[in-house]
């Protein structure tokens, strides 16, 4: 089986500075290791050459989470799985890329995604979101499990993921006309054409992130573009209502044990968020420039 490593960067030169002793200490090591980078200006490309990454340059502009993805694979023919990993997506552990990597043993796994875990530092809020998406046993998932799961079924994380070629050509590939969840359209096209997605909690990363209340209305936003732009998600799914509120209530009760003083904001992130994701699935009747100032994807909105 033939492995190739795709990492997306940005400005990523600090960040590669634990990241790549990471990526090299692993004992299972990828065949190939492309890198896209968005055009650079901090020294990127240097590091990244001196790990022996092949490199695609393309322009902030032309950066789309679906179609640069789909750019990557297209570039690499021999490959048999392809495994993504973001810039701020470290593995702990030198065995991180063996364990998942394990889950295509089983050749009906189209998909495979590893527990987040988060990073040194992060607050309760960051914190449990990342303890309430990634939780420490693992499973494999079906169409079947749409009954029990719903929505959360086709959830997957490029941020460390892999991929059966096969398996994404026949869902498609990722898709070039998606805001952002091109990795939700894949897993969830794979279910409905009977490949299993793989969730390795053996397999783990440092991953989390403190959004900003800016940051979190837009990537909200986006979630809500998403579903009213790719109806059959939540035709074939389910809709996300009822995730959110087991997500709410596991959050409070966590924050309850371990910081009872973040509940209020939480409360407050916690509605914004509801009302950024209904304001997505109305953003048919909102004007481009207006979504522009909504999303944290702009570039998606310059390009239509």
């Amino acid at each position: 089986m033939k492995v190739a490593l795709i990492l997306l960067t940005l400005n990523a030169a600090e960040a590669l500075e634990e990241l790549l002793p990471a990526i090299q200490a692993q004992t299972r090591p990828a065949d190939t290791f492309l890198a896209v980078d968005s055009s650079s200006s901090d020294g990127t490309c240097g590091r990244l050459e001196e790990a022996r990454a092949h490199i695609i340059r393309i322009t902030r502009a032309d950066f789309n989470h679906g179609r640069t993805r789909q750019l990557a694979v297209d570039a690499l023919p021999g490959a048999d799985v392809f495994l993504f990993l973001t810039q701020d997506a470290v593995p702990e552990g030198p065995d991180a890329f063996g364990a998942l990597l394990a889950s295509f043993e089983d050749d009906r796994v189209g998909a495979a995604y590893g527990r987040q875990l988060p990073r040194k530092g992060a607050g309760p809020i960051e914190a449990h979101a990342r303890l309430f998406n990634y939780p420490d046993r693992g499973r494999i998932k079906t169409l079947q499990d749409v009954s029990e799961l719903g929505i959360k079924a086709a959830f997957i994380s490029n941020s460390f993921a892999a991929y059966r070629r096969e398996a994404l050509a026949e869902a498609g590939g990722f898709p070039g006309d998606v805001i952002f969840g091109e990795d939700t359209c894949v897993a969830a096209r794979m279910l409905l054409q009977g490949w299993k997605v793989a969730y390795c909690a053996e397999a783990r990363v440092y991953h989390s992130h403190a959004h900003s209340v800016s940051g979190e209305f837009g990537r909200y936003f986006d979630i809500g573009v998403l579903h009213a732009r790719q109806p059959w998600i939540q035709r074939e799914f389910g809709t996300a209502a009822g995730e959110g509120l087991r997500y709410v209530a596991s959050e409070l009760k966590y924050l309850l044990e371990t910081g009872p003083a973040s509940i209020p904001f939480a409360v407050f992130r916690d509605a914004l968020k509801i009302g950024a994701y209904r304001l997505g699935l109305l953003e048919a009747s909102i004007p481009v420039w207006f979504k522009r100032r909504l999303s944290v994807n702009d570039t998606f909105w310059r390009s239509l």
